[in-house]
């Protein structure tokens, strides 16, 4: 700052003002910040000054409230103690009293020397003449060291003078300059921080906005609500209503914990497996063999080795028929199966027969659609292989008494295999308590990706099966004359096996087990039920599958329409169900049908949902005149 020549007679220079100059000077200054009455001191700041998101003076009236005595140790023009602010800055809003500090200009005396006067402005600016805690600026005579804020920037200071009831920082509004004193950089003032009362999200200067909420299900020990934040399909419009998923035996929705493993895994470990040593494959597969392990304990196998990994229930039932099945049954043997099968636990089968020359035998239902055990018994003989049955069945919904469909078969001395793939994602499951000799699911059907899928079978069981499919990975050692193969489970996994699904059936598994099979079996279960009570009373409704223990699946058909006519109708509604024969023709034909209609259940459906099929269904069988 350059000071203009001194008098040379000691003193004071014509162009600097006497103090009753600049105490008039200072109050012109004050009057002219808005809100502020004119001549008004700084110790006693009246009303409001702009940007502190409160009203003027002109909206509302002052407090008439004296300025607070000084403090012993503190000079009236210092700072004032923590905790104590001018009463005349306060404000009451939700029950809350706020009031904050202020800083204070110091008064300036008489006969300041230029020098000094910069000197004044620099302390001003940097905190030090008002007694700001340290922190909020520093500053040295004749400027703002570098690296400081500017007097009329944005940037936030570190550490607060100001104690707010949010406890965060908020911004300070700069005080306008004006001709001859701009230069001083005046402390800004507090604004009105963001307080909450219920949640980061609500402010006292902005209209409270509304939040969504969904329902309160009428189910409280499971927070549905809570699960479907999970699901992002879940938020997808059909027609311009909200998706309701209820095809959940065909294929599941994906949480995103899924979908973000898989974009991890691409986008960071992405490799083939075993063969390498640098370090993506060794990322990959690491992922892979914990998918495994993952895997094991989920359905409770003895060792990650009974894990193999297949496509999907399909592949893992034609990897036994084909590679235990011929070694182990020729003609004559029997093979036990239930009129409950998808046709993929059917048609392998079938095929072995035609192989081998042996039998294939099929356990009845009774007119609900539950295997009648006492005549599956009476199948049974010294010829039987096999038993090969399914759990849940994805027609009817129907739950098998695996448990003692494995003991009598054992006992017959035959191998069993479950299917799995509708009930995995739906009650807990205990390979090694089961006893079973192999198990099969899909991921698709537990949350998880297409195209991946388990084999799990007995470790002694899958030592004595040759591979079935022949090339790189499944094999130890290979020369032009012989190869040797690997041990299970990598006998059975020739090629480049389809490791990002892998490893997202692993999280996909991990987030079921976070929730609970319990949890989700019970709640899926009042799903089953609330479904089944409303659509009896539908006229001209027929259930097809009413036995009393059943899984995720309610099937019927409604007189008056195709199954697939109703299925494109509930379409309209943004309702999503199956409509066909779902793959099991044999146990519809059963029950002198074609097809049905198939809406089948998941722990993030809603009894909402439930209420919503069924007014529909209800409104289709009104227009048809159905009593």
């Amino acid at each position: 700052m350059t000071t203009p020549p001194s008098t040379g007679n000691g003193q004071a220079p014509d162009w600097l003002p006497d103090e009753a100059t600049l105490s008039r000077m200072a109050g012109e200054f004050f009057a002219a910040i808005p809100g502020t009455p004119s001549g008004a001191a700084p110790d006693g700041l009246p009303g409001n000054l702009p940007g502190n998101g409160l009203p003027s003076n002109g909206d509302r009236p002052a407090p008439d409230v004296p300025p607070p005595a000084p403090t012993a140790g503190v000079s009236p023009h210092g700072s004032l103690p923590s905790g104590t602010a001018p009463a005349s800055y306060a404000t009451t809003a939700a029950g809350l009293t706020y009031t904050p500090e202020l800083p204070v200009l110091p008064e300036l005396p008489a006969g300041l020397d230029p020098s000094e006067l910069a000197a004044v402005a620099a302390a001003v600016s940097a905190g030090k003449a008002t007694g700001l805690p340290s922190g909020v600026a520093t500053g040295v005579p004749g400027g703002v060291p570098a690296g400081a804020p500017a007097a009329n920037s944005t940037a936030a200071p570190d550490t607060g003078a100001f104690y707010f009831l949010s406890g965060k920082q908020t911004e300070l509004p700069s005080a306008p300059a004006l001709p001859g004193f701009g230069h001083l950089g005046l402390p800004k003032l507090p604004a009105i921080a963001p307080v909450s009362d219920s949640g980061p999200f609500y402010f006292l200067d902005v209209e409270r906005p509304a939040v969504p909420q969904l329902p309160l299900d009428p189910h409280p020990a499971f927070d549905v609500n809570a699960v479907r934040r999970d699901f992002p399909i879940l938020s997808e419009l059909v027609n311009g209503r909200p998706l309701i998923w209820l095809d959940n035996a065909a294929t599941t929705q994906k949480p995103q914990a899924v979908l973000d493993r898989l974009v991890r895994f691409y986008s960071h470990e992405n490799s083939n497996i075993h063969r390498a040593a640098h370090e993506l494959a060794a990322r990959a597969t690491d992922a892979y063999e914990q998918a495994r392990d993952t895997v094991a304990r989920f359905i409770g196998a003895g060792s990650a080795e009974e894990i193999v990994f297949v496509r999907g229930t399909t592949e893992a039932i034609n990897l036994v028929a084909k590679a235990w099945g011929p070694a182990n049954i020729g003609a004559g043997d029997e093979i036990v199966i239930s009129h409950l099968e998808h046709h993929a636990n059917i048609v392998p089968w079938q095929m072995l027969v035609e192989q081998t020359g042996a039998v294939l035998k099929v356990i009845p239902v009774d007119d609900d659609g539950q295997v009648l055990l006492g005549e599956y018994t009476k199948l049974l003989s010294s010829r039987t292989k096999l038993v090969a049955v399914t759990q849940v069945s994805n027609a009817l919904g129907t739950v098998v008494p695996v448990e003692q469909i494995i003991e009598l078969g054992h006992r017959a001395g035959a191998t069993v295999l479950i299917d799995a793939a509708q009930s995995v994602p739906h009650m807990p499951i205990d390979v090694s308590a089961l006893g079973a000799d192999f198990l099969v699911f899909s991921g698709h059907k537990i949350f998880g990706p297409t195209g991946i899928g388990v084999l799990y079978g007995r470790k002694e069981v899958l030592a004595d099966m040759p591979p079935w499919e022949g090339g790189g990975n499944m094999i130890a050692d290979v020369t032009l004359e012989r190869s040797v193969f690997q041990p299970p489970p990598g006998r059975f996994e020739a090629g480049t096996g389809n490791i990002a699904d892998a490893v997202g059936l692993g999280a996909a598994l991990d987030y079921v087990q976070r929730i609970g099979l319990p949890n989700i079996a019970a709640y899926e279960h009042s799903l089953v039920e609330h479904a089944t009570e409303c659509l009896r009373e539908i006229p001209g409704l027929r259930l097809v599958g009413t036995a009393a223990e059943k899984a995720s699946v309610v099937s019927f058909v409604l007189d008056g329409y195709e199954p697939v006519e109703v299925g494109t109708a509930l379409n309209e509604d943004g309702i999503a169900v199956r409509s066909g024969h779902h793959c099991a023709q044999p146990i519809l034909r059963r029950f002198g049908l074609e097809a049905t209609v198939r809406p089948s259940f998941a722990f993030y459906n809603t009894h909402d949902e439930v209420d919503s099929l069924v007014t529909a269904v209800r409104r289709l069988s009104a227009r048809k005149g159905n009593r």
